[in-house]
């Protein structure tokens, strides 16, 4: 094996100036992502320089068999942490071969939101906190917790260190790192209140680069599971009963309301979020409804609030953001699983662009 793993970290710079680029898409389910890759001739950072590429979508679930091509659009570049060199990641979205987005495509309706003019002028900020579980491979049982049985009651876990306390620290360093190497804004991590759950955060970043770079993070998280032989969930409750649920809380801020009296801004915000509490939980993941029961941290999913500081509301404005009179807040309804284009676009049409 030791000849396999000289053999997958040979340097291909020394020989070539060919690279190899792994292109990445979701797959049929919204929450999976594909990829494989290609020779390109020569290093290329431009997605616009990339060429366009196709798979058979009839085994994704995003085509019927008689008519299964569908054509990837390269839509950003990343440095390869597994391959490295000049090698990349190429995140792209999906297209019929007329032109038209295949309806697994929310890039290319998110992208709309994003350059309407009243939206881009605001240089809209995202941060988001991705929580995870990491699961025993067969038995789908979470990583440190004895196989049908039950730990400790919640309490020394969150943030804790020990080998009875965290579980798959060297998974989660290295996707803290490989997001670095391949230029993801990784700006932390941090075990979660469920022994076996996890958080890392993306962001800073302006508009569809949030979602971009979340979708890319998770499918670095994944090949790095599959090296350890773990098993990746971004189910919402993964285990019934006392634990804590795996959320997506969305941090959010215009330029309007990072500006002095911008918290009359997010106040309004708070009022046309309330009248669209339906249409956002509808988008805002699959199995919400056994996460967000009003308990462990959550608001009940059927109402609306916000509050200062209050990890048990709807949405959280920071306690810095009240004293300043200006800044973000936090849309802690957003589950593990969601579709990060989904959840930043729908939030920046509700809050500039829809008129109650």
């Amino acid at each position: 094996m030791s000849q396999v793993s000289d053999l997958c970290n040979l340097d291909l710079t020394q020989i070539t100036d060919k690279i190899i680029a792994e292109y990445i898409w979701i797959g049929g389910s919204g929450t999976d992502i594909r990829s494989k890759a290609r020779t390109i001739n020569k290093l290329v950072t431009d997605p616009a320089k990339l060429p366009k590429w196709n798979f058979d979508g009839s085994s994704t679930g995003q085509a019927v068999g008689q008519d299964s091509e569908v054509i990837l659009y390269p839509q950003a570049v990343y440095k390869d942490p597994f391959r490295r060199g000049n090698n990349n990641l190429v995140l792209c979205d999906a297209y019929t071969p007329s032109g038209e987005p295949i309806p697994t495509n929310k890039r290319h309706n998110a992208a709309k939101i994003f350059n309407h003019p009243d939206v881009a002028v605001e240089e809209l900020w995202y941060g988001i906190e991705q929580e995870y579980t990491l699961l025993q491979k067969d038995v789908n049982w979470p990583l440190g917790w004895p196989i049908g049985g039950f730990p400790a009651p919640q309490g020394p876990y969150y943030c804790g260190a020990g080998a009875n306390k965290a579980f798959g620290r060297d998974i989660v360093d290295a996707h803290y790192k490989a997001c670095l190497f391949a230029g993801i804004n990784n700006s932390g991590i941090n075990g979660e209140a469920m022994p076996g759950q996890w958080e890392f955060q993306v962001g800073p970043l302006v508009g569809i680069d949030a979602a971009d770079q979340l979708w890319v993070a998770r499918y670095i998280l994944e090949r790095i599971t599959e090296i350890a032989g773990v098993v990746l969930s971004f189910d919402p409750k993964p285990i019934q009963g006392e634990w804590n649920g795996a959320g997506a809380h969305t941090n959010y801020s215009t330029k309007s309301m990072r500006s002095d009296g911008g918290i009359d801004v997010i106040k309004k915000a708070m009022e046309k979020l309330g009248l669209r509490h339906k249409e956002h939980i509808a988008a805002y993941g699959e199995g919400n409804e056994r996460r967000l029961t009003g308990k462990h941290e959550t608001a009940d999913i059927n109402t609306f609030s916000w509050g200062v500081a209050n990890r048990g509301a709807s949405i959280r404005i920071g306690r810095d953001t009240e004293k300043a009179g200006k800044g973000y807040f936090e849309d802690r309804r957003p589950t593990s699983n969601m579709d990060p284009y989904v959840v930043t676009s729908m939030i920046a049409e509700t809050t500039i662009l829809w008129k109650p």
